[in-house]
């Protein structure tokens, strides 16, 4: 035996056993900082920093075993494997182990399943994320995998310096999976520079030093001093320039707007446009569910709203929500800190922060209302789901911290339950807001927006200058000079919709007519063309002339509203009221002057005619009728006459059969190529709603192409895509600037002919009989106007034979 330090690779060096303490105890700390990269997503639970020093643990005794019993990567992995499962259901999912320590066979789902799914939940969870639904499993696998390769690294490897590159990896996962409100970043790099250094210099003298006494024998004092001195001056030079090095550095790495991160480049799995805008059903409340009541509310302070949507994009058709602002939405898993999401994420106008107060607890019990749209209040703070369906609601549940609104996809139904944690900010003064300048926030650019709206908007400021100043003139402008009305029994006409057509139409008339959903969007775009930061909101509040009721609220359809918000810098989004008051209703136009009628006078009566004689050909030859009834038809006459007379009911049956057909093939021709190129897209979703009522489909009269879209979406499942995109279709190529092409309208039909053939297709072979000679559609297009069109096609015909 020599006294080198050489060794065969792969063995186990003979240094390990002695600074065993050493090298775990550098390890672990090491992978402790990078875990810590994690904070801010866990917002500090300490169970995420249990699951990853427990998964630093496993990980270093388990490198520590194997290389003791030199054991190949088979079994390494296989040991590997069921540590996992052993100690994964007690570190990463406590919530689903027996007794929290256990393994159960829930608690082993959730370790397997996160093994490829907690990454992007954790990812697409709005932070800071919960720690259920196996998001654990990020810091223990992360942590585990990262121990078990660095100490396999540092004892079975010549050079320990490769056991680094684990650790440094967990530090930059960990930093890239968190926030853009990492926890003392700069701090966590110097520290991990300095014992990856210290911990390096000590490994390298502890393996050197043999040598270095060999080489110095006849001098040993001489040689140990000279080489604590050059290793000590280069460990403060190392440490030195690595310190530096983590200065400059700790700008990117510090938390900062700019500053990119793994969440930033995924996009959440949520698709608004599966979802009609809700604004698109405004009138159907007002008009529908007037007095139905909707939702039951508990604890809402007086003058308090409850928000059901923000919409900023606009296509000239209808306001949604598919901009980059409010689409921005986020699957909550920890619904008891939306508060913090919106510290995380929401940007400097997300909501009005000034003077805020204490939480408020609301309660919400949902009765009649339907629907995806969470209806909350205030700057929400946390969502506690209750009944049956909590768990589901809870689930699906998704939040925007930039406009305050919240989505879960299991649809609200009767019966459920949930309690808001609610911030009210204090609303400032319009003296406060005198020396405000607009916030700088990013909307999505509107489209088609009438140029009536524009020349609208610079008549109304004038040479106004204070931003305040603006946006009140838009508003009063349009509060005090229009009138109110939803157009409903009793009331002026006044047409639902908000498209381009609908407003320039208003603000064109001597007289604004309109309610919520016209005054709102008026002025919402209108802010919009002066470059004021505008968005529409969609909610419910009582009538505030009313007495403010005490404990629970009930609120109805005819409490739906529609306001506009304005982002001021240092205050966020103030909201401002442009429909008139509902007192305020239309003047009727004058009478017009009834014309006087002149008296009559007696004509004379015409002179008589003379009669006309008949010629002596046209009487018939009885001669000539006595040999025709002898002759061939005298045979088959009776024949004939019998069978004619017995296919008579059968005519009387079958005709009316016939008509019905022959009317609706006719109003297909005419649907599909008379008229204009809008009429002929208008045509063919009429030709969806006739199918759809003649199928039994009730279809409300007055509703948008988009709400009837909805009600067929629930009457025939398998069309509701379809359906849905040919009302989008149809409307922006009726709304929208330009006529569609040919080419247009036949790829228009050929879907609508695919929609009615799976509309059909989802009923029985008896109920698409009837509907085929189902008159309900043709009773709503009008039966006497059918019948007056088939009259004059015969006419016509009649005169060109």
């Amino acid at each position: 035996m020599t006294g080198t330090s050489r060794r065969a690779p792969g063995r186990v060096p003979a240094v390990w056993p002695t600074y065993l303490w050493a090298d775990a105890a550098a390890l672990g700390a090491l992978l402790a900082v990078g875990v810590l990269g994690l904070h801010s997503t866990f917002a500090g639970d300490w169970h995420f920093l249990l699951a990853g020093l427990g998964g630093i643990a496993v990980g270093l005794v388990l490198a520590a075993v194997a290389a003791r019993h030199r054991l190949g990567v088979l079994l390494t992995m296989a040991l590997a494997v069921l540590a996992y499962l052993v100690f994964g259901s007690a570190l990463a999912a406590p919530g689903q182990a027996i007794a929290g320590v256990l393994p159960s066979l829930e608690s082993l789902r959730v370790i397997l399943a996160g093994v490829v799914l907690s990454w992007k939940q954790l990812l697409t969870s709005a932070a800071p994320v919960g720690v259920g639904n196996g998001l654990l499993v990020v810091p223990f696998l992360g942590a585990y995998v990262g121990a078990l390769l660095a100490g396999t690294m540092a004892w079975r490897l010549r050079n320990p310096a490769w056991a680094v590159l684990p650790a440094a990896a967990l530090f930059l996962l960990a930093t890239a999976m968190g926030t853009h409100q990492t926890s003392f970043a700069a701090v966590r790099g110097m520290l991990f520079v300095a014992i990856a250094v210290a911990w390096l210099a000590f490994r390298r003298h502890a393996t050197a030093a043999p040598t270095a006494v060999v080489r110095h024998e006849a001098s040993p004092s001489l040689a140990s001093s000279g080489v604590r001195l050059h290793r000590g001056l280069s460990g403060v030079l190392i440490l030195a320039v690595a310190g530096a090095v983590a200065l400059a550095a700790s700008p990117v790495l510090s938390a900062s707007s700019t500053r990119l991160i793994l969440r930033d480049a995924v996009v959440p799995p949520l698709d608004l446009r599966d979802y009609a805008s809700p604004l698109a059903t405004f009138r159907d409340y007002v008009k529908n569910q007037k007095e139905t009541k909707l939702l039951a509310v508990t604890g809402l302070p007086a003058g308090a709203r409850i928000r059901l949507a923000t919409l900023d994009s606009y296509d000239g058709v209808v306001f949604d929500v598919y901009g980059s602002g409010s689409s921005n939405f986020s699957p909550i898993s920890n619904a008891a800190a939306i508060g913090s999401a919106r510290i995380q994420s929401a940007g400097p106008a997300a909501s009005s922060t000034a003077n805020q107060a204490g939480t408020t607890p609301v309660q919400v019990t949902v009765e009649a209302y339907k629907g995806v749209w969470l209806p909350s209040s205030g700057n929400l703070q946390s969502v506690d789901f209750g009944g049956a369906r909590a768990s589901q609601l809870d689930d699906s549940l998704f939040f925007n911290a930039a406009t305050d609104t919240a989505i879960t996809t299991a649809r609200l139904q009767g019966g459920d339950t949930y309690h808001l944690g609610v911030a009210y900010p204090s609303l400032p003064t319009d003296s406060e807001l005198a020396q405000a300048e607009f916030a700088a926030v990013v909307l999505p650019p509107v489209e088609s927006v009438p140029q009536i709206v524009a020349a609208k908007a610079n008549e109304i400021v004038g040479d106004s200058s204070l931003p305040i100043e603006r946006v009140r003139k838009l508003e009063a402008a349009l509060s005090k000079q229009g009138a109110f009305s939803h157009g409903l029994d009793g009331e002026v006409r006044s047409m639902s919709g908000h498209g381009a057509q609908r407003i320039a139409s208003m603000l064109n008339a001597k007289q604004m007519v309109g309610d919520d959903e016209q005054y709102a969007v008026a002025m919402a775009l209108m802010a919009r063309e002066l470059g004021i930061p505008a968005r529409v909101v969609m909610g419910f509040y009582p009538d505030p002339k009313e007495p403010q009721q005490s404990g629970t609220v009930e609120i109805t359809g005819n409490d739906v509203h529609a306001w506009v918000e304005v982002a001021f810098a240092g205050a966020g989004w103030v909201p401002f009221n442009p429909t008139p008051s509902e007192d305020n209703v239309p003047i009727p136009p004058d009478p017009e002057p009834r014309s006087k009628p002149q008296p009559q006078v007696l004509q004379p009566p015409p002179p008589p005619q003379p009669p006309v004689e008949l010629p002596p050909d046209s009487a018939p030859d009885a001669q000539d009728a006595e040999q025709n009834e002898q002759g061939f038809w005298g045979f088959l006459g009776p024949i004939l006459l019998a069978i004619g007379l017995g296919l008579i009911p059968v005519a009387v049956l079958l005709l009316p059969l016939l008509l019905i057909a022959w009317l609706k093939l006719r109003r297909r021709k005419r649907r599909a190529s008379g008229g204009s190129a809008a009429d002929r897209i208008s045509g063919g979703w009429s030709e969806i709603m006739s199918t759809a009522t003649d199928l039994g489909t009730r279809v409300p009269a007055g509703a948008t192409r988009r709400e009837n879209a909805a009600n067929l979406a629930e009457a025939f499942p398998a069309t509701s895509s379809t359906t849905m995109l040919l009302a989008h279709r149809a409307d922006k190529a009726i709304f929208a600037a330009g006529d569609p092409t040919d080419e247009d309208i036949r790829a228009f039909w050929t879907d609508v002919d695919s929609s009615l053939q799976q509309m059909t297709g989802s009923v029985g072979f008896w109920q698409r009989q009837r509907a085929k000679f189902s008159l309900r559609s043709l009773a709503e297009g009008g039966v006497r106007s059918q019948l007056r069109a088939l009259l004059a096609s015969l006419w016509h015909s009649g005169r060109d034979t």
